[in-house]
């Protein structure tokens, strides 16, 4: 069953600029070399809640798991944690349209 994993966090004022640099140039091009494919990042204009959503889809749920247990994925997380603050994460079977 393909599954999602829908990320959430708040970036850091101060590293802005550097976590531009990172989403664009490290985070998203590593979701997609760990196998994480359909990769989407939202931005909350306005609302009481984490000011970035972040999914991504592997083939099945087996897989996701292998890929949030590996190392890899590990460093990527806490790279993207040196420029955001409340990161959290959660693992959820893909269906169509917008999933929280």
């Amino acid at each position: 069953m393909p599954t999602k994993i829908i990320m959430r966090w708040d970036v850091r004022k101060e590293t802005e600029s550097e976590y531009f640099e990172f989403l664009v140039h490290e985070f998203i091009p590593g979701l997609n070399r760990l196998g994480i494919g359909d990769i989407q990042v939202w931005y909350t204009a306005y609302g009481d809640c984490e000011q970035k959503l972040a999914s991504g889809v592997t083939q099945s749920t087996e897989q996701m798991r292998q890929i949030l247990d590996s190392s890899d994925w590990l460093k990527l997380t806490e790279q993207l944690q040196r420029f955001v603050n409340d990161y959290s994460q959660k693992m959820i079977p893909a269906t169509r349209g917008f999933q929280l």
